[in-house]
């Protein structure tokens, strides 16, 4: 049994997986956030040797990242023996950026170099559009629900979550995969300009259900209780960042003395944050620090840092953990989900 009762129509966090400078897999990730060593590139990834060479000749780094991280959120439930389902019944929604930088610069680079400005390889311009991981995720992995990317910046991997939540609610799906990726290369770094924090890479994704359609035996990790996001109108980030938190709190009915976990990703606004939770709920979560900029990965590894942590201490159950993001443009976005305790 869980340690909470679960609302029949609430989004259910009931896996998930990564790919991160840890390595490959819910586990590397588990102990490398257990180690407390900063990493910020995936190491020894080449997408062909890790995928194979059948159907991968034309996925850039991005591509080759999500794809695997959902290929490990497959296979880890197939080992638990709890399988996940495909086909019309399962969206998948991506957070990101702008898609692969990389890729875009080098596409467009090529319209200058060539005889004539549509030399261009045309087999890659699926890497150019935002939506090219997704859509390669989707046809390697029979996911044939709605399919979404979504670019926000900090906040890609929460607008994820919560459009994942309208499709649920509408029936739209039964599940969705749900998560974000950022890869990093010479032309993200140049976008980023002079950064104090270093860019990171990755992808990681979770599996959302509803207590309606969950399958007997399903591990609860997590309740999504309530989203919040907005945009600073008034030139103060920061304020835009705590009437988000104080909201999303509120949605949920919530104090925050019950905050277990605290996290926020983008500018930097931990001192902000602690001041609303506390500095405790603030000191358990370290992902930023050991991963650096993750841009839209950045809150789903946050999160995936909160259900690996809560996962090996009995006092997370039934209490709450704050995702929260605050981008150089003032968006700001906050989701307060429940920690069940991992009951079925």
């Amino acid at each position: 049994m869980s340690a909470t009762t679960i609302h029949r129509d609430r989004p259910l966090i009931t896996a998930w997986s990564a790919v991160s400078p840890f390595g490959l897999g819910r586990d590397a990730f588990a102990a490398g956030v257990g180690r407390g060593e900063p990493a910020h590139e995936v190491p020894d990834f080449d997408t062909r040797k890790v995928l194979g060479k059948a159907g991968t000749r034309t996925f850039d780094r991005a591509t080759g990242l999500v794809v695997t991280a959902v290929r490990e959120l497959l296979g880890e439930a197939e080992a638990a023996q709890s399988p996940i389902a495909t086909g019309g019944g399962t969206a998948l929604v991506l957070g990101t950026t702008l898609g692969s930088a990389q890729s875009a610069a080098g596409f467009s680079r090529a319209s200058f170099e060539g005889d004539k400005p549509y030399d261009v390889p045309a087999q890659l311009m699926p890497n150019v559009l935002m939506n090219g991981p997704a859509a390669a995720t989707a046809i390697r992995f029979d996911l044939k629900g709605p399919n979404t990317t979504l670019a926000g910046g900090a906040a890609g991997g929460l607008l994820a979550l919560g459009y994942a939540r309208r499709l649920l609610a509408a029936g739209r799906a039964e599940r969705a995969v749900v998560g974000a990726v950022e890869e990093q290369s010479e032309a993200r770094e140049w976008l980023a300009g002079d950064h104090d924090q270093p860019t990171g890479e990755g992808s990681a994704v979770l599996l959302v259900e509803t207590a309606r359609t969950l399958p007997p035996g399903r591990r609860v990790l997590a309740e999504l209780l309530a989203l919040d996001v907005r945009l600073d109108v008034d030139d103060d980030p920061q304020a835009a960042l705590a009437a988000t938190v104080r909201d999303a709190l509120a949605q949920a009915d919530a104090t925050p003395d019950q905050v277990w976990a605290a996290a926020v990703t983008g500018q930097p606004a931990e001192a902000q944050l602690a001041e609303l939770v506390g500095a405790e709920a603030v000191s358990r979560i370290r992902t930023a620090e050991l991963l650096g900029d993750t841009g839209s990965a950045g809150t789903v590894f946050s999160l995936t840092t909160v259900l690996s942590l809560a996962e090996h201490d009995p006092a997370a159950a039934g209490r709450l953990a704050v995702i929260a993001s605050l981008d150089h443009q003032g968006l700001a976005a906050c989701a307060v989900l429940r920690l069940t305790g991992g009951g079925r």
